[in-house]
């Protein structure tokens, strides 16, 4: 039985829904639509939606389909950050728009183009605040960032998420064991 799936998501102020064949969900944040698979039901009630399977061969969708539906809800009323820190000597970030350059220690700066609906904050040129609607598009993007350098287990330079723990690794040592 899906502990997820049973769960009522609740409706904040100022959310509203449409149902069909797919959940539209308008919000202050923005608008964001889940598709709805075929043997899965969306039922509005007073405050609050429920999601109902009709037997249990759609088990692994009811939690799937409750769990988007949630993630839209709070997307359009709250919204989603995520939090990266650039870590190194000479490295930075910077945005201009919808295009965010990276100073990362390579031969050339780095440009990264924002998707709709994401937003990139910069604090004093090594702490970014993601933001955004869409908690797949904020996570993506955050993922494809931190991707651009990884953080060294070495030196522990790199794109890191805020709060991220690393395990430094000790170096060489002494150049004459064999």
């Amino acid at each position: 039985m899906s502990r997820v799936g049973k769960k009522p998501i609740p409706l904040p102020q100022g959310v509203k829904i449409k149902l069909g064949k797919e959940l539209l969900v308008e919000g202050p944040k923005g608008k964001l639509t889940v598709p709805i698979p075929a043997g899965i039901q969306i039922e509005q009630k007073t405050g609050h939606l429920e999601v109902v399977r009709e037997s249990d061969k759609f088990a692994a969708l009811h939690g799937l389909t409750r769990a988007l539906a949630a993630n839209a809800v709070q997307g359009v009323s709250t919204g989603f950050t995520r939090e990266l820190d650039v870590v190194g000597t000479g490295y930075r970030a910077d945005v201009k728009g919808k295009i965010a350059t990276f100073t990362l220690g390579y031969s050339h700066p780095i440009e990264v183009l924002l998707p709709a609906g994401v937003d990139l904050k910069v604090d004093k040129q090594t702490h970014l605040v993601l933001s955004g609607s869409d908690r797949q598009a904020v996570g993506q993007i955050a993922s494809q960032i931190r991707a651009l350098r990884p953080p060294d287990p070495y030196k522990n330079k790199g794109v890191r998420y805020t709060g991220e723990p690393l395990r430094k690794k000790a170096g060489k040592t002494g150049a004459g064991s064999k």
